[in-house]
């Protein structure tokens, strides 16, 4: 399982700030995740960026139990 860190908007749709996800792509993960946090979620995540282990990766980047991967919400300036 990899360790998701939820952030901003994705942590509280969740209403967590960090879980065990399993998966064996980072696009299985969030697949998981979706299913486990439900609408409001799923709605951020399709406006968020998907980092793992600190770096932007597409869907299909293969992830293991060591790996973090980062739901990062757009932000909005001021």
């Amino acid at each position: 399982m990899s360790r998701l860190l939820l952030l901003g908007p994705a942590r509280e749709a969740a209403g967590v700030g960090h879980a065990e996800v399993d998966g064996d792509t980072l696009a299985d993960v969030i697949a998981n995740a979706n299913a486990r946090f439900g609408v409001p979620f799923v709605e951020i995540v399709a406006r968020s960026r998907l980092w793992v282990n600190g770096e932007d990766a597409p869907l299909d980047h293969a992830v293991g139990p060591t790996d973090e991967i980062a739901v990062v919400p757009p932000v909005s300036g001021g």
